[in-house]
């Protein structure tokens, strides 16, 4: 090892919430200081992107992997901050994030059973740790921006869907071109990045041109109990183990717009693999406040070492110095 490079290590605790992982990062995460979240995600993006590739990207990460750093609150009455990103960039909510987070932080002892407040990029939800594994988020509010959006797919044909926001962008296909099963994941995933590339071509967007970077096919639920199961790409090109807590969210809102589902009703959503997810909304004067109940289990503690001998290593972690240097 050169004299001014220094080994890095990120303590990490993994947890998965209804199939779909969560990493954690504890320690060793990159000095954003204590400006609001959303500054210091865009800080992140900007200044210290090497330490999302180290969380997330192969050989320490994988596709599925969302990270969430744990930062410290701007709001003293939130228990946690926390910022969101995954295999390629940065996400503003994550809903299977935050219950994973929230299982991680009582393994932790930091929180105990209770409702506490977690800020986030995009806003502060609410935080219900039911029992060491049972969680519901109150989300941020949820609204539908364009209904009924019709699109030509090549190879498809035509599908109508809702684009909404749950905490991310969504496009909620009406239907689904295959069922929904682990057998069909690269159909579904080939023809969910032929909607999102139609998508971008036509210039559908969220508001003030937000790009739309998850899409959502819907089915009938394979469970008796179940209302619809869904299949989420999320931006990167990993599906959602989970049934996926911010597209759940967009669900909810375009099933009140619809006038198909009632403040209070609970609607368990599915995912491909048959997992759940339990949720309702109150209504507000734009859209909904939507609450996600699901569960989560702690899986492994890891510290992540950036070795600068390692050739596979992010370039920028070659050139960090020793203090000593």
């Amino acid at each position: 090892m050169a004299p001014n490079m220094t080994r890095i290590e990120m303590q990490v605790i993994d947890s998965h919430t209804e199939g779909e992982p969560t990493r954690l990062v504890v320690a060793g995460g990159p000095p954003l200081g204590n400006g609001p979240l959303s500054e210091r995600k865009a800080l992140f993006a900007r200044d210290f992107d090497h330490y999302r590739a180290l969380a997330a990207n192969e050989p320490r990460g994988y596709d599925a992997v969302v990270g969430a750093l744990l930062c410290e609150p701007v709001d003293s009455n939130c228990a946690v901050g926390l910022i969101f990103f995954n295999n390629t960039g940065y996400l503003g909510m994550c809903g299977h994030g935050t219950i994973g987070a929230a299982v991680t932080l009582a393994h932790m002892g930091r929180i105990a059973p209770g409702v506490h407040r977690f800020e986030t990029p995009v806003g502060v939800v609410s935080v219900h740790l039911r029992s060491a594994n049972e969680v519901t988020i109150q989300n941020v509010e949820s609204l539908v921006f364009r209904r009924d959006v019709a699109i030509d797919v090549p190879g498809l044909g035509r599908i109508v869907g809702d684009v909404a926001w749950g905490g991310n962008w969504f496009f909620l296909c009406h239907s689904t071109p295959c069922e929904l099963t682990l057998q069909n994941i690269g159909e579904l995933t080939r023809q969910a990045e032929a909607v999102k590339a139609v998508l971008v071509r036509e210039g559908i967007t969220g508001r003030d041109g937000a790009e739309i970077d998850h899409i959502e096919f819907f089915g009938p639920a394979v469970a008796a109990d179940a209302h619809s199961r869904n299949f989420v790409l999320c931006p990167g090109g990993a599906y959602d183990r989970s049934p996926c807590g911010t597209g759940t969210s967009a669900k909810l809102a375009c099933l009140a717009a619809a006038g198909k589902l009632q403040p209070g009703q609970t609607w368990v959503q599915e995912s491909v693999i048959g997992s759940r997810f339990e949720a309702s909304y109150q209504a507000t004067e734009h859209g909904v406040i939507p609450s996600i109940t699901g569960r989560a289990y702690v899986t492994a503690e890891a510290r992540l070492i950036a070795d600068p001998a390692d050739p596979l290593l992010p370039a920028a972690f070659r050139s960090v110095s020793s203090p000593d240097a």
